[in-house]
């Protein structure tokens, strides 16, 4: 059941219209350090969707560094951790972003 459960969840991240998506990194505030395609105070999301391309388990790990933050990845400015941010909208979130933000 659990599995059904997560296909469902991952099928909708996916089916979602990419404004919904944009309007969810809004709504957290991600876009006043990330630009889609531009550098802010971090990575732009399409040069984060290139560096995470082809890498196993990409949209696990990008949505796990979502949610605890890091440094080091892409220069001295750490990103901090965004644990507020549900398990589901971390996924909905990676998975924009390696689609391209677009």
């Amino acid at each position: 059941m659990k599995l059904i459960s997560a296909l469902i969840v991952a099928s909708a991240a996916f089916a979602a219209p990419a404004f919904a998506n944009l309007d969810l990194a809004k709504k957290n505030a991600c876009m006043a350090c990330h630009g889609v395609d531009k550098k802010v105070v971090g990575p732009a999301y399409q040069d984060v969707a290139k560096k995470y391309a082809g890498q196993k388990d990409a949209a696990a790990a990008l949505a796990k560094s979502i949610k605890a933050g890091g440094s080091g990845k892409w220069g001295p400015i750490p990103m901090p951790a965004q644990a507020a941010l549900s398990d589901a909208d971390a996924n909905t979130l990676a998975a924009w972003i390696l689609a391209g933000a677009k």
